[in-house]
């Protein structure tokens, strides 16, 4: 009967590996070994590789779940410092970057919010909406910025840092849209290091606002590869919100220590926080 030939198995599309506990989508398969990662990003132009942060040296795979957004605001503001966002464009191309810097907007007796006084408007729905929704909003006529929803009426945290990962040179093109062509070329940190920085490099507009994080198939979270411990988290007030009162110098802003993609050091603060 001669030898018995093997079967050669292909991961179909949709099926899931269970074997660890997690379930873990894979991609769909020809019986041929994929080409190593090292080719592929041998392949990509040097801006477009991703970029080695000095804070991490893994890369993250899954989505996060409507279970991390679902926290008071103060805490989910510091839980996404380290986070990864992904930017998927419709081409298939993504850019990543990592938080480093937020704030937290409470609602109700915060007098910097959008919602402050339980107000609820058109503009600021998504802040009431199940945690994990974008809030996106215009500033100047032309800017935007991203707020997601949290635990609490009315409570969101804008993200307002990132450190970019990937796709710099996208970044970079989408950035020199809005900038005079005499302007200075970025430098790789400047790229995000802003609310509507970070909006602009991830052509994130208006038509964001009240998308779910969870299920978004252009934008979503994927865990950062290592906790940021509360010693790496710097605590001070929030910019840009004078008209505040006594909210002003609440420590509602949050960033990663040391990372120089952060919008503003408070380095008073460094020093109190060591």
């Amino acid at each position: 009967m001669g030898p018995k030939k093997r079967k050669v198995l292909t991961a179909q599309p949709g099926a899931r590996e269970r074997g660890s506990g997690l379930s873990v989508e894979l991609q769909p398969g020809l019986g041929q070994a994929e080409e190593p990662e090292h080719r592929r990003q041998q392949q990509l132009l040097p801006e477009e590789r991703p970029v080695t942060s000095v804070y991490f040296n893994k890369v993250a795979h899954r989505r996060l779940s409507s279970g991390f957004f679902t926290r008071p605001c103060v805490t989910l503001a510091k839980e996404f410092l380290g986070q990864v966002m992904v930017r998927k464009f419709t081409d298939g191309s993504e850019v990543k970057g990592r938080i480093v810097e937020t704030e937290a907007y409470l609602g109700g007796e915060d007098q910097a919010s959008h919602s402050r006084g339980g107000k609820q408007t058109a503009r600021n729905a998504a802040m009431f909406m199940t945690p994990g929704t974008m809030y996106v909003y215009q500033i100047y006529g032309v800017y935007f910025c991203l707020n997601v929803s949290s635990q609490g009426d009315g409570a969101a945290v804008l993200v307002r840092s990132l450190e970019p990962l990937q796709g710099l040179h996208t970044m970079r093109q989408l950035r020199s849209k809005r900038r005079r062509e005499a302007g200075k070329p970025l430098k790789d940190h400047e790229l995000c290091n802003g609310p509507s920085k970070l909006c602009q490099a991830l052509d994130i507009t208006k038509t964001f606002d009240r998308g779910d994080l969870t299920t978004a198939t252009e934008i979503w979270l994927e865990p950062g590869p290592e906790e940021i411990s509360a010693s790496d988290i710097v605590s001070t007030s929030r910019i840009g919100i004078g008209y505040a009162g006594e909210w002003v110098n609440k420590p509602l802003r949050f960033y990663i220590k040391g990372n120089k993609c952060v919008s503003v050091v408070d380095k008073d603060a460094e020093k109190m926080n060591d």
